[in-house]
């Protein structure tokens, strides 16, 4: 993972948008054609026909404008409400016998978009606010308003106002959504940071104590002070409380170790790409460089294919294993490295025979801010969709089973 990852965030609202695009042009074209069929009826068919054309020019010219949210204005709401009342108004001035029957008005069912469109842009009190103007227009162009016209103002004001308030939970879900996957993807970032700093700075802080100590003079104030930054480092990168002089006290002397983030493996063991032509690596020849008196390597006679970033983090993870072993079970403590490959996973097992690890020894590291199983080998697996599994009998060694699924490992 080269840089800090993107947070890709979504619109949960995008698609009331597009609705009510498409629910515009629809009623626009079903009002013009009731008002066509039923043009004999009408008293004045030119009031009518002018106002349908307004309709058709309006509804066309301002599509753009319910495109999203920020297209969507309070003037062109105000002005798209207002030649929906308009309309309604204007169906007994055209159509006198419309007040005593339950007859469409001229606007019909366009009218409710203009009611959403509040509801999508502000929640349920600007829907509120519409659809009781609606209402009232609904009722004053009615002389006696009879059960059905109530019920369908009735409907339209309670769905408004549930549309209204469902875009207002979908909007604070984005926001809780978008704001999870920020801390998601800032603390992956933070356990990569703190990952390589664990396989570079301190363990050179380590040696250089470590080597200073054994010197002595000016050189062991040397190494007094590297470890007091080694301990300062270590409660930074786990934002632990490590008081300093306990920790110094109990610091790690480790040994530097080539890892496979080393500029060497920049460009890694190239092989044939994959199906879809990304380049794959054999994760053998990163973990050949480990083979050597005190480590046995047993691998596959075919090549162990990963996509780049998997074999990295991976061949990582079992260098970070090999230091534990080097820094805790001593010179003499031999290891074996064992790769299987398998349709589904790539295992890889490593084994020492040092004296184990103590019941609750890992727990107590990681409050005091060593991190290198927590983060070097657990990290790494979790990050690459896998697992690590660690088994240690004390007096018998240590195994760390190391399990990565070929399918996320190469997304």
């Amino acid at each position: 993972m080269a840089g800090r990852e993107r947070v890709v965030r979504m619109s949960v609202e995008q698609p009331l948008w597009r609705a009510l695009t498409a629910y515009r042009l629809l009623t626009m074209v079903y009002a013009t054609l009731i008002a066509a069929f039923a043009r004999d009826t009408f008293e004045r068919p030119w009031l009518a026909a002018g106002y349908l054309a307004v309709l058709v020019v309006w509804t066309v010219a301002t599509l753009p404008k319910v495109a999203n949210a920020v297209s969507c204005t309070k003037r062109f709401l105000g002005v798209d409400l207002t030649i929906a009342l308009a309309g309604v108004l204007l169906t007994p001035v055209a159509d006198v016998q419309s007040r005593y029957t339950d007859g469409p008005t001229l606007p019909s069912i366009w009218t409710a978009g203009a009611v959403l469109a509040f509801a999508v842009k502000g929640g349920w009190r600007w829907a509120a606010f519409a659809s009781s103007l609606v209402a009232a227009a609904n009722l004053a162009g009615r002389g006696n308003p009879s059960r059905d016209t109530l019920h369908n103002v009735l409907l339209v004001w309670v769905a408004s106002i549930a549309i209204g308030y469902i875009v207002e939970v979908a909007r604070a879900s984005e926001r809780t959504l978008a704001r999870a996957l920020e801390i998601e993807a800032a603390t992956r970032e933070r356990e990569r940071l703190a990952r390589d700093i664990h396989d570079s700075v301190l363990q050179v802080l380590a040696m250089v104590q470590r080597r200073g100590t054994a010197l002595g003079g000016e050189a062991a104030e040397l190494g007094r002070m590297a470890g007091e930054q080694e301990v300062a480092l270590r409660t930074l990168v786990s934002s632990g409380l490590v008081p300093t002089t306990r920790a110094s006290e109990d610091a790690s002397l480790g040994a530097v170790v080539r890892t496979v983030d080393d500029p060497e493996y920049a460009d890694g063991p190239g092989d044939d790409g994959g199906p879809d032509g990304s380049e794959l690596w054999d994760l053998r020849t990163l973990l050949a460089p480990f083979s050597g008196s005190a480590v046995t390597l047993a691998e596959p006679g075919a090549p162990v294919l990963l996509r780049p970033a998997a074999a990295r983090e991976l061949a990582a993870a079992v260098n970070a294993a090999l230091d534990n072993v080097r820094r805790h079970a001593g010179d003499g403590a031999r290891s074996w490295i064992l790769v299987e490959d398998s349709p589904d996973e790539v295992i890889v097992t490593v084994r020492d025979d040092g004296p184990g690890i103590p019941e609750g020894r890992l727990a107590q590291a990681e409050g005091e801010g060593r991190l290198g199983v927590a983060l070097s080998i657990r990290g790494r697996l979790r990050e690459l969709g896998g697992t690590a599994e660690l088994i240690s009998v004390p007096g018998q060694g240590t195994e760390v089973e190391l399990k990565v699924p070929r399918g996320k490992a190469e997304r």
